[in-house]
């Protein structure tokens, strides 16, 4: 058999028992902060942990040796499917969002980390519900595969096809030799960020649960806040930098993160994209900063809060709103729509491109000029003193094409299906960059609510695509997949 489904179904069924432990982490949060939509988490809950002790009961004879290259691109993809079916279902059975199509939307958009949101009155929705609605950011933050990699072992399943199908962004630096090991640290540094961020907004002035939610979503850069506002309703310079800082080290290659714990601080700053990332972000921050202080009537230090926020917020695709951008200038409104292509750091929780192929894309281009001028030289690119291979910069080169093309194609299909053409690129942008927010109907301060139905499942998908970065998605719908040579 080219693929092994009874291996496929078997580890999907070990995602859905796992999933369903995490909604029943939520009716503690119900009884904690004064929810009473338990009932709702706990019969998904039943549901789930149900259906996946049915897919593994029925294959448990299967082993990671089973696990081949196909396999797990397919449960990367099937997994990511299965887990928005029944992801969506605390909204449905709460009654808080009782259409499909929006609580399929929102479930996406939460695993992904995109941050688009469907719900008008965020604040009227029961806690439980809230509390759901950030954890699916957290758990897609780093990517639940990633953390089943961690103890698969313990089950007698392998973890290596799903690592490399899941773990998001071209990264050369490994922080263990061992795939366990190294998703293992990867979830104690992101569990550990988390709470750090969480008492440190509780100590700021926020509540328990909304420091908890703000942490959760935060530290995946998915950008979900239990207020109306976003992050707006939070005006304190002691609660919104902290969330600059945060986000930032989110946008952050987490090898690069290990490091500094470690105190190796001479290999974060060797890091070609981590200075790159540095830099951008001080760059674009002074210049927004300077624009707003003069084009508004903001405080200096007000001005440099909301421009780097903003800054911050969008690069890394966390999306949260601390003011409304739009209504600055239009070549700023300019800045941030392109900001939503260009992503924080690979082997980060962020979406979007990624400035490591950026960095790339940027220097090949430029080396191009002096290939001209010396066609018989062998010139190559070098990231952090090594040299790139041409598999990785074609690999490269083609996912920035088929980005771009997927732009364009979803950006006219938006419009064909009745949105404006401004909301239909901001729309798409948002969508497949992961980032939340975008401009025209779609901006800062409205959401996707008033999406047509059937745009809602385009962009649904492009936020999948966005997140598994094309390839682990669309190698699915190509004949090489599914043939034995």
């Amino acid at each position: 058999m080219l693929v092994n489904f009874r291996s496929v179904i078997n580890v999907l069924g070990i995602l859905l028992l796992l999933l369903s432990i995490m909604m029943l982490g939520c009716v503690l949060s119900v009884g904690q902060f004064g929810g009473v939509d338990a009932s709702a988490l706990v019969f998904s809950a039943l549901i789930t942990a149900a259906t996946g002790t049915t897919f593994w009961f029925t294959t448990r004879g299967q082993r990671g040796n089973r696990v081949q290259k196909r396999e797990g691109y397919l449960i990367v993809a099937l997994g990511w499917l299965a887990m928005t079916l029944f992801g969506m279902l605390p909204y449905l059975l709460s009654g808080v969002i009782p259409d499909i199509t929006n609580a399929f939307f929102e479930t996406v958009s939460g695993l992904t980390t995109t941050g688009a949101s469907v719900l008008e009155d965020i604040e009227s929705v029961p806690r439980g519900i809230l509390f759901w609605r950030s954890i699916t950011q957290w758990i897609g933050g780093m990517g639940i595969i990633v953390l089943t990699v961690a103890i698969f072992p313990l089950l007698g399943i392998g973890g290596i096809e799903l690592f490399v199908a899941e773990a998001p962004g071209p990264t050369s630096d490994k922080i263990h030799p061992r795939i366990r090991e190294t998703a293992r640290r990867l979830w104690l540094i992101y569990v550990s960020l988390t709470v750090l961020l969480a008492i440190i907004l509780r100590i700021a002035g926020m509540t328990g649960f909304d420091a908890i939610n703000h942490a959760l979503t935060t530290m995946a850069t998915g950008g979900f806040s239990t207020k109306n506002a976003s992050m707006a309703y939070y005006d304190l310079p002691a609660i919104q930098y902290p969330i600059i800082l945060f986000m930032f080290i989110a946008g952050t290659n987490y090898t690069i993160i290990y490091f500094g714990l470690k105190g190796k601080f001479r290999k974060i700053w060797q890091s070609d994209e981590f200075r790159a990332y540095l830099f951008t972000v001080l760059f674009l921050a002074l210049c927004v900063t300077i624009a707003v202080y003069f084009l508004t009537d903001l405080p200096f230090e007000k001005a440099f809060r909301d421009a780097m926020f903003q800054i911050v917020s969008l690069i890394t695709t966390t999306g949260f709103v601390s003011a409304d951008y739009t209504t600055w200038a239009p070549p700023l409104t300019m800045l941030f729509f392109i900001l939503m292509f260009l992503g924080a750091c690979a082997g980060s929780t962020s979406g979007g491109i990624k400035i490591i192929r950026h960095l790339v894309f940027v220097k090949n281009s430029l080396l191009e000029f002096k290939r001209l001028l010396h066609p018989r030289g062998v010139i190559r690119i070098k990231i952090d003193r090594q040299i790139v291979a041409p598999r990785i910069l074609t690999h490269i080169l083609v996912f920035l094409l088929i980005y771009l093309i997927l732009f364009v194609l979803g950006s006219i299909l938006m419009t064909i299906l009745g949105m404006d053409f401004l909301s239909a690129i901001g729309a798409v942008a948002t969508s497949l960059g992961n980032v939340g927010p975008g401009i025209g109907s779609v901006g800062p301060v409205d959401n996707f609510v008033a999406v047509p139905t059937a745009a809602k499942w385009v962009l649904s998908f492009l936020m999948l695509l966005g997140r598994l970065e094309l390839f682990s998605i669309l190698i699915l719908f190509t004949p090489y997949f599914w043939k034995s040579n």
